[in-house]
């Protein structure tokens, strides 16, 4: 006859999780804390197990509350944000996620600092809202592609036909509508290129970037190399990936122009392996993270949540097409940009899932 296991090989499995978790019984008492909430609280799982961890909460009776309310059954799951008790800290915000176990009168608590709650959320928006852009682009662009054509070849018969001293407005019509074929085609280049796969270093990425930049900016500009070299390389797109992080950088560059101006503008290209890094939705175990910062002013308030919408420019005649074509690049890698910017540091963040 096996012997019923205890609650620590029961769920330490719950030890590989980042999340903060609790099993409890319906009376708050705590029989499995993982080593995540032991980080979190500043107590070690011996001295939290047994415990009530309704203590754990600067308001221990709206716990009180959901658990009563749990063991009669009155809901599967409940989800509310509290405030969580640190040893020798502030209170941590976090969102509460309570939810029965097969076990009768046993307990998950979840906790997710607010603070990642709100990146997750993020996250998920700008994913959800590059397929959106996508789906727009790619329909927009056909649906303009057309007539555009038409209004050329319009524009050349009459050019043959009309007095010579009125042909500059033909012109005008023709050099516009190319102007115009121009952008379509840059708005189509991703979703026609086909995704090219082999094995990429990207140190070499970064490397080749550095080269094009210091190349159109030679002067004024410091490009610094913070490089993580025990970064193994991954499968993916090697000229995707570079054509992602220059339009990151080029537009850092252009828009240090007066720092660049007085000599003191700086970029950074910074590598580092994420471990059990969530994005899109999903979990991985290892992540690339590559962060390209400038010293410049920032992104304008105006724009900062609309950076990766195309045609969304903060540049006097930007195409607004830079990030949201590198977004596209980075997700055909299951990847993310993520940006964090006030003045005088904007930081793009590429995160792409390693083997």
């Amino acid at each position: 006859m096996n012997k019923p296991s205890s609650p620590s090989q029961r769920f330490h499995s719950f030890d590989l999780l980042a999340t903060l978790v609790a099993v409890v019984r319906g009376d708050g008492t705590v029989l499995f804390a993982n080593s995540a909430l032991e980080d979190a609280v500043g107590s070690s799982r011996r001295t939290i197990e047994g415990a009530s961890f309704l203590n754990f909460f600067t308001e221990p009776l709206v716990l009180r509350t959901a658990l009563d309310g749990a063991r009669i059954n009155e809901y599967a799951a409940l989800r509310y944000d509290a405030r969580l008790v640190r040893q020798q800290a502030d209170p941590m915000p976090v969102h509460v996620v309570l939810a029965q176990t097969d076990a009768p009168d046993e307990f998950v608590i979840e906790l997710l600092p607010l603070e990642a709650q709100a990146r997750q959320d993020r996250e998920e928006r700008l994913i959800d809202q590059a397929q959106a852009n996508k789906e727009l682009i790619r329909n927009l662009a056909h649906e303009i592609k057309n007539p555009l054509g038409g209004i050329r070849g319009a524009a050349q018969l009459l050019e043959m036909e009309i007095d010579p001293a009125l042909k500059e407005y033909t012109r005008v019509v023709i050099h516009e509508a190319d102007r115009l074929q121009t952008l379509v085609d840059r708005l189509l280049a991703p979703h026609r290129r086909p995704h090219v796969v082999g094995d990429v270093n990207i140190h070499e990425v970064c490397e080749r970037v550095r080269s094009l930049i210091l190349a159109e900016f030679p002067k004024g500009l410091k490009v610094v190399r913070d490089y993580d070299t025990s970064i193994p390389e991954f499968r993916g797109d090697r000229e995707q990936l570079i054509q992602a992080v220059l339009n990151i950088a080029h537009n850092a560059c252009q828009a240090l122009a007066d720092r660049i101006a007085a000599g003191d503008a700086q970029l950074t290209f910074r590598t580092r392996i994420g471990r059990q890094v969530t994005f899109g939705k999903q979990r991985y175990r290892l992540a690339l993270e590559l962060h390209v910062i400038d010293n410049g002013p920032g992104v304008p308030d105006s724009i900062k949540d609309r950076i990766f919408f195309p045609l969304v420019s903060g540049r006097e005649g930007g195409s607004g097409l830079g990030l949201t074509l590198a977004q596209t690049f980075v997700q055909q890698h299951h990847g993310l940009i993520e940006c964090d910017s006030v003045p005088g540091r904007t930081d793009f963040k590429i995160l792409i899932p390693l083997p």
